[in-house]
């Protein structure tokens, strides 16, 4: 299966329309009654010409030289009456669809954010961030615009069309022809360029994701770009996005600009057309000077809209390209499906692990984890070891169920794993991450992610029992202090201990470590080593070790060798016999009596 999002270019445009409003049901919700509104500012507008052409024609002229008072104030407030009605129908039809636009599209975006974090981890990791974050964001921001404000003036523009057409068919086909003959050439090009927008701000949208991604990643990295000096590769990256994002706007734009300025070449051509015509037609006796007067009002309402629907045209494309972005997020598969309250539960206590023939690999590449058969016993401290890329890490990320195994089975208290619910599952297990991330938030809110109902006395008891209640203390605020944007105000070993805090307050039943002390100094290492012991009685844990102390304090050693489990014991048995550990152990020694000497 592939692990890359799709970018549904295979939609098409009623389809991928379609799609979009099945996912936000509130788009169509009060739909009748807008439309009603939209028929009735669209109605309005054509009062004015017509109470134009009747005050010319029969309350100017209608009784000789005489002026008829009473009429034309009739038709001047017939027509001040029907700007008054048109505005509040615009304003109310407004208001709705900008509600219940926002209302959709609000639920639209919460589906894509919650998906993207049901992807598989392989997903996320392929994938760029600023392309998952442009999907969520500016892409559903492009379907707000469109909906709110070009749905708008779709909808009023086709009304305004078709009524101005109405009417003008019954003052003179003549003249209608005329119009209609100049906006031909445009009305027939719309599907080319359709095609070609529909395909340019797909290209749009997708480089904007590409440079969030250019953008975001060397703020995040900023001490990287700093300390190896690379400040002109990185500028010269972010230019090469900007400038790609530039082209392809550009070019985008270009057909736009096209369309529009065809769409001026028509108006132009259908005013010039009646007034000669109407002229001509006029000295022949055939359409009065009121209904000239009020045919030049209704080509402004016909014109006006096609001219707009080139904009409206453009804001579509940009939107469906986004609104394809979107649904080809929410139909990336989330391979890890919880079973919900259908799901088993884990009875309370520590948990026993089995690995019944499991076999893992990452699409496209050679086995990780091969033929992993083995059982942990409760309550035992196990630590996993190997070479890197030996198949250590995925062997906590199968444990943990951030990936399912492509073969055997991963069993929990001999339940599957992927048969528990999910919220029973991070009640029991728990995995202390070799980086912590945290969040740009307080001290107490990043540690209360181990329990979020958890208060500061439970916090306190937690870092007291890991020896950690002096570096608590010594903080400048304390449990208000400051951790910023992934834990930056923080040392890298301040950012274990959170992560321990985090573990030893969701009291999991089982613990899985990947070598959260590897990046504490020593001294705090030994403190936290004799709190994990702490930690770790009564409950099962699992260590992804990178240093052999942490090795040989486990009840057992699980040796991993290129994807299978060839070792397994205490660590002076295996220590005492040849074989992988033995080897590892003794290059380990040798690393730290070098070091202790420079």
């Amino acid at each position: 299966m592939s692990t890359t999002l799709g970018n549904g270019d295979d939609l098409r445009a009623l389809e991928t329309i379609r799609r979009g409003l099945s996912h936000s049901p509130e788009l169509r919700q009060g739909l009748g009654v807008t439309l009603l509104l939209a028929v009735i500012a669209t109605g309005g507008q054509v009062v004015v010409p017509i109470a134009v052409q009747q005050t010319l024609d029969n309350g100017l002229g209608g009784s000789g030289d005489a002026v008829d008072v009473g009429f034309v104030l009739r038709m001047g407030l017939l027509a001040g009456l029907a700007i008054v009605v048109t505005g509040v129908a615009s304003y109310l039809m407004t208001t709705r669809l900008f509600r219940q636009g926002e209302r959709g599209l609000a639920t639209l975006r919460i589906k894509a954010f919650r998906h993207v974090h049901d992807l598989p981890v392989l997903t996320q990791n392929t994938e760029r961030r600023g392309a998952l974050v442009s999907r969520v964001t500016s892409d559903v921001d492009q379907v707000s615009q469109f909906l709110v404000f070009g749905g708008i003036l779709f909808i009023v523009s086709i009304g305004q069309v078709l009524v101005a057409t109405v009417i003008m068919l019954f003052y003179s086909w003549q003249l209608t022809l005329v119009v209609w003959a100049a906006f031909l050439p445009l009305l027939l090009s719309l599907r080319y360029f359709q095609r070609k927008l529909s395909t340019a701000y797909g290209v749009v949208r997708q480089q904007v994701g590409v440079l969030l991604s250019a953008i975001s990643e060397p703020v995040v990295g900023a001490e990287v770009v700093r300390s190896y000096g690379v400040e002109a590769r990185t500028q010269q990256r972010i230019d090469a996005a900007v400038d790609e994002y530039q082209a392809a706007s550009t070019r985008a734009q270009g057909f736009t600009a096209f369309s529009f300025s065809l769409g001026g070449l028509s108006g132009g051509l259908a005013n010039a057309g009646v007034l000669i015509i109407g002229i001509w037609l006029g000295f022949a006796g055939d359409i009065t000077a009121g209904e000239v007067l009020a045919f030049a009002f209704l080509v402004t309402l016909f014109v006006g809209p096609i001219q707009m629907g080139t904009q409206i045209l453009t804001d579509a494309q940009s939107a469906i390209a986004g609104w394809r972005r979107v649904i080809a997020v929410l139909d990336t598969p989330a391979d890890l499906t919880d079973p919900g309250e259908a799901g088993r539960q884990l009875p309370p206590g520590a948990v026993s692990v089995a690995f019944r023939h499991v076999g893992y690999a990452y699409p496209g590449g050679p086995p990780v984890l091969r033929d992993v058969d083995l059982e942990i016993a409760p309550g035992t401290r196990v630590a996993i070891v190997g070479e890197t890329g030996s198949g250590k890490s995925t062997f906590a990320k199968l444990l943990t169920r951030l990936m399912d195994p492509v073969e055997g089975q991963v069993l929990l208290d001999d339940v599957d794993i992927r048969e528990i619910s999910s919220a029973a599952l991070r009640r029991s297990v728990v995995l202390v991450p070799q980086e912590g991330f945290l969040f740009d938030d307080t001290l107490r809110a990043n540690v209360r992610y181990g329990r979020l109902d958890a208060g500061d006395d439970e916090i306190r008891a937690s870092a007291e029992a890991l020896g950690l209640a002096d570096w608590l203390d010594g903080l400048p605020a304390g449990l208000d202090t400051r951790v910023g944007q992934r834990g930056e105000s923080l040392s890298a070993g301040e950012r274990q201990l959170v992560a321990l805090l985090r573990a030893h307050l969701a009291d999991p039943d089982l613990l899985v470590l990947d070598e959260a002390t590897s990046a504490v100094d020593p001294r705090l290492e030994m403190r936290i080593g004799r709190a994990l012991v702490r930690l770790m009685a009564q409950r099962t844990s699992v260590t992804i070790a990178h240093r052999m102390s942490t090795a040989e304090n486990a009840d057992e050693v699980i040796v991993v060798d290129a994807g299978q489990v060839v070792q397994r014991g205490p660590h002076a048995d295996l220590v005492a016999e040849p074989g992988v550990y033995a080897g590892l152990h003794a290059s380990w020694v040798a690393q730290q009596s070098a070091t202790m000497e420079s």
